[in-house]
């Protein structure tokens, strides 16, 4: 009797080690079940990074499309010149040097419209090209009538620049006269009289480069053959009043330039015709 109660003693020993080492084990599976669920995953890169409405970049970096334009957004939107077509959130080459976006450089297209429609709006509508490959708008058509043996047209800036005038456009042949003159063997002598305090640039279209005329001060285009297109801008900007007066010689026209306040009297060209016809734009 008693060894079998020795053995008993055995055996309940080992049932009781193996019993606890079960439960032991247990807590472990389910503990490694939840590390594996709450491994993290890669973040994503925030499309609309803060950086964008900081300084500098705040004013010189479009935000990614969808987000909340910043101030340099603002400005290309009221001036027609974001892109026609959806981009995604990635920056452009532009934007990573400014060191926003993404982390390394990727190929990506501007995205600007090539034809904005302020080309289409005055003043730009009736003083400057369009770029190549963009409809024509007032300018680009006249100017196309005015030389039609070029094959091209060089696009200009959106801007107006008081030092480089662009060309304006000469009237329609059907429209009056301002007044007619009498040539001298089909060639006339052109006197342009600056009576503004501001420089003038004038071009005789084909015989002259741009020219600068002094604010109170004169010139005399000689011996020039009809047909003429002259052009002209104030550099400041401001608004020119024309006054074409032929002369009781024949051959002779004064052109008198004086400051003006309306838009609607502005002028920026001037031709005459073989047959004396003076007409202003």
């Amino acid at each position: 009797m008693s060894i079998n109660y020795q053995n008993m003693g055995k055996y309940a020993k080992l049932f009781g080690a193996i019993c606890g080492g079960l439960l032991l084990s247990m807590p472990a599976i389910p503990k490694a079940a939840q590390a594996q669920q709450s491994t993290p995953s890669t973040p994503k890169v925030n499309p609309c990074p803060s950086i964008f409405y900081e300084e500098p970049h705040n004013n010189r970096v479009l935000v990614p499309q969808g987000c909340p334009p910043n101030a340099f957004t603002q400005k290309q939107a009221a001036q027609g010149l974001l892109p026609t077509t959806p981009t995604a959130a990635t920056p452009s080459p532009s934007q990573i040097q400014l060191g926003v976006g993404g982390e390394a450089p990727q190929q990506t297209t501007s995205g600007l419209n090539p034809c904005p429609r302020i080309f289409y709006e005055e003043p730009f509508n009736s003083r400057n090209i369009v770029p190549q490959g963009c409809p024509s708008n007032s300018f680009t058509q006249q100017q196309q009538t005015l030389r039609p043996n070029s094959s091209q047209v060089i696009p200009v800036s959106p801007s107006v620049s008081p030092t480089q005038p662009t060309q304006p456009s000469v009237l329609p042949s059907r429209q009056a006269p301002r007044t007619t003159m009498a040539l001298a063997n089909g060639r006339v002598n052109i006197k342009l009289v600056n009576d503004t305090a501001a420089n003038i640039t004038y071009e005789v279209i084909g015989d002259t480069a741009p020219r600068s005329l002094q604010g109170k001060s004169d010139v005399t285009l000689q011996n020039l053959s009809a047909p003429i297109t002259v052009t002209f801008q104030r550099q400041d900007g401001g608004l020119l009043l024309v006054t074409p007066q032929p002369s009781s010689e024949p051959g002779i026209l004064e052109v008198t330039f004086q400051e003006a306040t309306d838009i609607k009297t502005d002028t920026k060209a001037l031709r005459i015709e073989p047959n004396g016809s003076v007409y202003l734009n």
